[in-house]
């Protein structure tokens, strides 16, 4: 059997990514006929009269029709993934969130002003502005786009599920939230 904490993608019958389910649901789909398998992960389930190799992709037989949230939802783990897990200001691994315009002068916790920081650059920079300090972004912060960012949210994205993703984080490492 799979690992407890292994996990499967669900396509719509349309491939578009809908939700991730743990590995021991997408079996139950594909034993009930509600999803098809597209790609196998790793352990075999066994019962009396078969055995199914455990599903780490599977779309749905019927298409379903479901509303998504307009946004993102603005998390730390999100950042970093946005981020690759680096300061922008530097490069450095990122182990804080950081308001490019400080909130003591006005600056929203927003997708648009929110970035990833190392310790070093977020307590130099303090409540200050970059221009003040004359640093510069390595990119613009914005809200990230693509299904892949409304199914897998904070979640670690298995790199066999990538060919279904559109705009997913590119480093696996990029979800584990660093130390």
């Amino acid at each position: 059997m799979a690992s407890s904490n292994s996990a499967a993608l669900v396509l719509n019958a349309s491939y578009e990514p809908l939700c991730v389910v743990s590995a021991r649901r997408a079996a139950v789909l594909v034993l009930t006929a509600k999803a098809v398998s597209v790609a196998d992960g790793d352990g075999v389930l066994h019962s009396e009269r078969r055995a199914l190799v455990v599903p780490v992709v599977v779309r749905l037989a019927r298409y379903v029709k479901v509303p998504y949230r307009a946004t993102v939802p603005l998390t730390r783990k999100a950042v970093f993934a946005r981020d690759g897990g680096r300061c922008v200001y530097c490069g450095a691994v990122a182990t804080s969130l950081d308001h490019v315009v400080p909130r003591s002068r006005g600056g929203a916790h927003a997708w648009d002003n929110v970035v990833s920081a190392c310790g070093r650059c977020n307590h130099v920079k303090a409540d200050r502005g970059i221009a003040e300090l004359g640093w510069r972004l390595s990119h613009v912060p914005a809200v990230p786009a693509g299904s892949a960012w409304r199914v897998v949210g904070a979640r670690r994205v298995d790199p066999r599920w990538r060919p279904y993703l559109d705009g997913a984080p590119e480093e696996d490492d990029a979800l584990d939230e660093p130390a």
